[in-house]
């Protein structure tokens, strides 16, 4: 549905006929009387002409009428009012924390058939989670040695999984810093006036660098009521070929031998949340539509329509016919010009006819 914002600037409209019935107008007394050798011509000329352009001055003021027209409506602030779009009164905040430390190179799980490093499935699988979090806030953090916060709490979907598959490995750093990164999560969230605010950590490793122990973090995020959910990422076994691919000389290898689950299980304790394990990509997929369920939208959404501007077509239109007016004067000007000099010449005997 298309409506006018200010609808009363549509009064003003018939201003350019009141103005023209109120002013006087211009009086053409004191012109001056121009005496060329060509006169006859000249007047010939300017008779043919005005029988010619007594319809194109029609064409000329509706052309002037429609600019006019056109500029008023932009200035009435036209709008397209969407469908009507629900959102949750109390919006829920989830910060998303993943590790991006040296180790999820590791190419034990597999996509679409393919053995690919770890955060290309990672990016997989959340690109589908933020996608069904219609009615959340969303931010995301990555850590490594350090902790950074790539997203703020935003409801921009869009730019929140583009920041996420931009992300790379080892862009912050080459160790793993998940006490840093729940405390950077609580800083962004503690504040926030929601009821409900949600950690998704995301790990391949253990703690071995940052300023805050993992557990003090978490002591500290349950008394400011962040609730943490973790997540240990990684195959729980490879085979290594053996020799020529014969199988002589396979071995069994474990990747995840620096998963630390025991920490990662306290931390989901103390706050309240849940520890799971991803052995697979199918296996975290299932997580992320297990969290899904656990922290479900809030209900009774309200709704509101999307808006969006149309003030710059009406506006546009009316500049482009402005503009083809005034070429379509000057062509006309020129050529007016061009047949005058043109007859000048020819009756002085400069130019043959």
């Amino acid at each position: 549905m298309i409506i006018l914002k200010w609808i009363p600037l549509l009064a003003i409209l018939p201003l350019p006929w009141i103005l023209r019935a109120i002013l006087p107008r211009a009086s053409s007394h004191d012109s001056a009387l121009l005496r060329v050798p060509f006169f006859n011509s000249v007047n010939e000329m300017a008779n043919r002409r005005d029988r010619n352009r007594s319809g194109s001055s029609r064409s000329f003021r509706l052309l002037l009428i429609l600019i006019w027209v056109l500029l008023v409506v932009s200035a009435a602030g036209p709008q397209y009012i969407g469908e009507p779009v629900s959102i949750t009164s109390k919006a829920r905040d989830l910060m998303l924390a993943v590790d991006v430390s040296e180790s999820m190179r590791a190419t034990d799980l597999q996509l679409k058939g393919e053995r690919v490093d770890r955060l290309t499935v990672v990016k997989s699988v959340l690109d589908e989670f933020i996608e069904k979090r219609t009615q959340d806030r969303m931010g995301l953090i990555l850590f490594g040695s350090n902790a950074y916060l790539q997203t703020p709490l935003t409801f921009d979907r869009k730019t929140l999984k583009k920041l996420l598959n931009e992300s790379a490995i080892g862009i912050a750093g080459q160790s793993t810093a998940i006490g840093d990164a729940i405390g950077l999560a609580l800083k962004r969230l503690q504040d926030r006036p929601t009821d409900s605010k949600v950690l998704i950590l995301l790990t391949d490793g253990q703690n071995r660098a940052g300023e805050i122990e993992p557990l003090q973090a978490a002591e500290l995020a349950a008394q400011k009521g962040l609730k943490i959910y973790t997540v240990g990422v990684g195959a729980e076994f490879v085979m290594t070929p053996g020799l020529l691919g014969t199988g002589i000389g396979a071995r069994r290898l474990n990747p995840s031998a620096d998963l630390d689950e025991k920490t990662l299980t306290e931390i989901a304790n103390i706050t309240g949340g849940k520890y799971f394990r991803a052995k697979s990509t199918e296996s975290l997929r299932h997580i992320y539509d297990m969290l899904d369920e656990l922290e479900p939208v809030d209900a009774d959404p309200e709704t509101f329509r999307p808006i969006k501007a149309l003030f710059h077509y009406p506006l546009g239109l009316a500049l482009l016919l402005s503009v083809a007016i005034a070429l379509y004067t000057v062509i006309r000007n020129y050529s007016i010009h061009w047949q005058l000099t043109r007859q000048s010449r020819q009756e002085n005997g400069v130019e043959q006819p």
